[in-house]
């Protein structure tokens, strides 16, 4: 293994760390999700250096299943809280929406043509 790989991984690998204290530690349920997500394109990111150092195409299906997952994960749950914030009225603190959201849910009860 090159200094140049090592350095890559250790990256990575720091980048992980840093993305489960964000997941052990963060206050809105939103910060959790895009930390989970993080490690997950990290994993991807560490499948694609692996696969490219050892000249190995027989990981490119796993890169693509696991990057799908992480694409069809983030929309679901982006999709499961801003359906919870609009059927609740929850507090937009609560999750840590940003200022975009807030406005959606000011204008809940208007009509859209």
């Amino acid at each position: 293994m090159t200094p140049v790989v090592a350095l890559i991984f250790g990256m990575l690998g720091l980048g992980a760390v840093l993305a489960m204290i964000r997941l052990a530690l963060g206050p809105s349920l939103l910060d959790r999700v895009v930390a989970t997500d993080t490690i997950l394109v990290i994993v991807t990111a560490g499948l694609a250096v692996h696969a490219a150092v050892n000249r190995d195409p027989t990981v490119v299906p796993v890169l693509v299943v696991v990057a799908l997952l992480v694409f069809v994960g983030a929309i679901s749950v982006a999709r499961y809280v801003g359906g919870m914030l609009l059927r609740t009225g929850a507090d937009v603190e609560e999750l840590g929406v940003s200022p975009a959201a807030e406005q959606v849910q000011g204008h809940e009860g208007t009509e859209r043509p």
